[in-house]
């Protein structure tokens, strides 16, 4: 048909409009690609802000604080008799010859060698009981595994010094009935079973929780042939279930390593009950009694630096050994 013959039908020709003109092709818009190039960092720039402010700044100015002291001149009275002048490495080189703080990381890893095997080693005892396929209360066993890691840590290190105590202990109480020993838990080795028992009941809940969730994520299928093999309950979980959870297990390592490090909420706590506790006892605990014990800000940010790069060392030493001991048995 030609188009003479549409245009007295009525109808418009192809490729014309009813008034006779060409219409302008119409497609997509374009993507403005200034803005769709740098939207990610848009929705990141949230995240980043607070980083930055809580985070990154806080450590820039620890770091300064190191850096500098309080120079008093006279009897450090009137305008002007307190001055802070540059002190470079001098409050570092305090803190590496300081005894103390030797003794506090020595009292740390001491707490560390007791708490990290027996919580990562209950943690994973629980993980697989309740992965068995026998495990009929699942649900509330992991609940009830969890609960402790909600507690916060002041109320439990309160909770459980009320049960350390002698004269107010239900447990001493039985102890006396019975005529048996009844040991003080604030004296020598005994603080250090008494903080590991608190860092124990509070944090194989959280690790549990992260080793469980590894063990479901492996396909059943791995368990069915080995069933179909002959092999046990005992025999998966030793040859197939903890060699595929290593990973998660050595994640929970390093948490627990730095959480170790960090300890301070129960000498904290324990040193209202007790005087067998001292200012710096922990790492963590000289730090705050230098801020606001002895008033060093200084002082108090060179330990604290010092402490972070030493966490750092350790953890990157760790994670490097342990890729290592990995790449070994892949091969």
């Amino acid at each position: 048909m030609s188009t003479t013959s549409l245009q007295g039908t009525g109808r418009p020709a192809a490729g014309s409009s009813a008034g006779g003109l060409a219409p302008s092709a119409k497609g997509p818009r374009p993507v403005r690609r200034g803005l769709g190039r740098f939207a990610p960092y848009w929705f990141l720039l949230p995240t980043l802000v607070l980083f930055a402010g809580f985070t990154v700044v806080p450590i820039g100015y620890s770091v300064w604080l190191s850096l500098h002291k309080v120079e008093v001149k006279g009897i450090g009275l009137g305008s002007g008799a307190r001055q802070e002048v540059w002190n470079g490495i001098g409050n570092y080189t305090a803190v590496l010859h300081d005894s103390d703080f030797g003794h506090s990381i020595l009292r740390a890893l001491g707490y560390g060698a007791i708490v990290i095997p027996t919580m990562l080693g209950l943690a994973l005892v629980f993980a697989l009981m309740l992965d068995t396929p026998r495990a009929r209360t699942g649900p509330f066993a992991r609940l009830a595994i969890f609960l402790p890691y909600a507690v916060p840590g002041i109320l439990a290190a309160m909770m459980w010094g009320f049960l350390y105590l002698p004269d107010v202990s239900p447990f001493y109480y039985v102890l006396r009935g019975l005529g048996l020993p009844q040991p003080d838990l604030f004296d020598g080795g005994n603080l250090y079973l008494s903080f590991a028992n608190i860092a124990v009941w509070g944090g194989t809940g959280f690790n549990m929780i992260v080793i469980y969730t590894a063990l479901r994520a492996i396909p059943q299928e791995i368990y069915e042939a080995a069933r179909i093999d002959g092999a046990s309950d005992l025999k998966i979980a030793l040859r197939i279930k903890i060699p595929i959870v290593l990973p998660s297990l050595v994640l929970t390592f390093f948490f627990s390593v730095i959480a170790t490090l960090q300890v301070f909420t129960e000498p904290k706590a324990m040193q209202a009950i007790t005087n067998g506790i001292s200012n710096s006892w922990s790492p963590l605990f000289a730090i705050y009694n230098a801020a606001f014990g002895r008033n060093d800000m200084y002082a108090s940010s060179a330990t604290a630096v010092v402490l972070a790069a030493g966490t750092y060392l350790l953890s990157f030493t760790l994670l490097r050994l342990s890729n290592r001991f990995t790449k070994e048995d892949q091969a």
